[in-house]
């Protein structure tokens, strides 16, 4: 078997690393060499073969088997979508609104996926929001707001606003008491903390390629756990969405039971190339390992940070770190600009700077941020 990487080697898979600290997976990873060769070999196979199809449908499939081996599902669980936008309105509208018209989610989910579910009022669905208290969403309060009207439970495995790990089984658990299905976005999770849908116990899970799954925007990957039966055929379909989409009967309308019925039209193939290419690199880490790494750095990052006197948006110990840290400023898109001019890369959102990490983050990446965090501090009018 071959030897897992470590961090160090990892980091070298990423020579942009070299003079760049990368902060913002939570938004976009960075290149790596192993994309840029992805790239390469789709301009070559277009230029050798013009429209080279078999070539193609073989990394569609290559990409929905890496997604399901890395979140322990079979191939046929998987779906593969432009967006995780696209699963959520894939699973809003095969459901019948009118026995379990309520949804609850909470004000820690990214936009995108809630407005889905706001969209379903029109449907007859009820939309319950559980509200953020301290930097998170409390259990209690969670579970108890899924009752016997409940249809879909909705939660991120980690939030996007600031990298706190949600109370996601304590929900499942509930759903399963009253009946109820659990939509599961692991998009700020997937690639930096092991993932189990078996363990999850969830009925869907949606993620994305372009942040820690370290490829680019235009496909996403929806986990749809097999013998979960739809109410109502996906309402939203296409070609790809066939027993047989080579078929091409324009008068024949056949989902296949497998998670392809959720698909559409023609998959982003350069997105899926640069997918495949960052579960191939994953696939040479442990996850485990990531996981602890990464916990690590986010840790001592917050422990710099505070001590530097800097106000961070968190969940109180004992709550375990996600792959982030979110700083608080009043002038988050200033703070980033001023550490990009020293190819210091962040994720500022409304009125935080998200610092995210991956294994091939490291100690000195942390010096470098909070040193430069520190200098803005200094220089005349920089705010808090």
């Amino acid at each position: 078997m071959r030897a897992k990487l470590t961090s160090g080697q990892f980091r070298d898979c990423f020579p942009m690393l070299a003079d760049t600290v990368h902060l913002a997976s939570c938004s976009q990873a960075p290149l790596s060499a192993e994309l840029t060769a992805a790239l390469t070999e789709l301009t070559g196979r277009m230029r050798e073969h013009g429209a080279p199809w078999a070539a193609w449908m073989a990394e569609v499939e290559q990409a929905r088997r890496r997604f399901a081996e890395l979140v322990g599902a079979t191939p046929d669980e998987v779906a593969v979508l432009p967006c995780a936008s696209d699963g959520a309105a894939q699973i809003a509208s095969t459901m019948d609104w009118s026995a379990r018209p309520v949804v609850v989610t909470t004000d820690m989910e990214f936009p995108s996926i809630g407005q889905v579910w706001l969209a379903q009022r029109a449907r007859g669905a009820e939309v319950t929001h559980v509200p953020v208290r301290g930097a998170t969403v409390e259990e209690d309060e969670l579970t108890a707001a899924i009752g016997e009207r409940t249809g879909l439970v909705s939660i991120p495995l980690v939030s996007y606003r600031n990298g706190a790990r949600l109370p996601v089984e304590a929900a499942v658990a509930r759903a399963r008491e009253v009946g109820a299905r659990v939509f599961v976005d692991a998009y700020q999770a997937a690639g930096v903390l092991p993932l189990d849908v078996r363990a999850l116990d969830c009925d869907y899970l949606v993620s994305g390629a372009l942040k820690y799954l370290l490829g680019l925007p235009g496909v996403a990957f929806l986990y749809v756990r097999a013998g979960v039966a739809d109410d109502v055929p996906p309402q939203h379909t296409g070609w790809f969405g066939r027993v047989d989409p080579f078929n091409f009967d324009p008068r024949a309308l056949d989902h296949p039971a497998q998670a392809r019925r959720f698909e559409t039209g023609t998959p982003g193939i350069p997105a899926v190339y640069a997918a495949n290419a960052g579960m191939r690199l994953l696939s040479r880490v442990d996850p485990a390992q990531v996981a602890r790494h990464v916990t690590a750095m986010a840790s001592r990052t917050a422990e710099r940070l505070r001590a530097m006197g800097e106000r961070l948006w968190a969940p109180a110990p004992p709550a375990a770190p996600g792959p982030q840290v979110a700083l608080a400023d009043d002038e988050p898109e200033r703070l980033a600009a001023f550490l990009a001019g020293r190819r210091i890369f962040t994720a500022p959102r409304g009125e935080l700077l998200r610092l995210s990490f991956h294994y091939f983050t490291d100690e000195s990446d942390v010096d470098a941020v909070c040193a430069a965090i520190a200098d803005y501090r200094a220089a005349p009018g920089s705010g808090k």
